[in-house]
């Protein structure tokens, strides 16, 4: 898809990702109609982001019951080094992951060991977590990663969020506090909500 006329919304994105590599963490949503370019966008980051470590999923609604599905794909190229992760918050990531069995994880633990995650790997090279269709993101994952990028700061992460826009049923991937919001119109205009 040719990208004419989203100057704003590729200039948010060059602003996420110039702040990743500044030092900071950065958060895009790109919100809009089926088929106005959200994907396209998303694509168009990945490919001006060769340097940094990218992490990516797409959400799928056959798998909004499953708790923790996205947050499972989105980590599995960094699972390698969760072993640096402080016991109690490995262990509810692994019970999470179905990888040892236990009690259901804790939502917090499992929040702080993927934040905890995503800082370690982001001291060797920045990290881009690109999340799209982010409407059919499970409860848990919607819940995770809202929970980090509340919490992100000088960790050079970057977030970049598709979501669809709905009737405001199913989890909000993007309440995403203190990031931006873009909305994209038919046209190609971009409108902040």
């Amino acid at each position: 898809m040719l990208l004419i006329d989203r100057h704003a919304e590729k200039q948010a994105l060059h602003e996420v990702l110039d702040s990743v590599r500044a030092g900071m963490s950065g958060a895009l949503v790109l919100r809009g109609e089926p088929g106005v370019g959200k994907s396209a966008l998303l694509d168009y980051a990945v490919e001006r982001a060769e340097d940094l470590q990218i992490v990516r999923t797409v959400a799928v609604e056959s798998e909004m019951a499953m708790g923790f599905a996205a947050v499972h794909q989105l980590l599995g190229p960094l699972l390698p080094v969760a072993d640096r992760l402080p016991e109690p918050q490995r262990r509810a990531l692994d019970v999470a992951f179905g990888l040892v069995s236990g009690p259901p994880a804790d939502l917090f633990l499992v929040g702080l060991a993927v934040l905890t995650l995503l800082a370690h790997v982001a001291e060797v090279r920045p990290v881009l977590c690109v999340v799209d269709d982010a409407q059919w993101l499970d409860d848990e994952s919607a819940d995770i990663l809202n929970f980090v990028v509340r919490r992100l700061l000088a960790d050079r992460v970057g977030m970049l969020f598709a979501v669809r826009e709905t009737d405001g049923t199913g989890p909000a991937p993007a309440g995403v506090a203190g990031s931006s919001n873009r909305r994209l119109a038919d046209r190609g205009r971009a409108r902040t909500p």
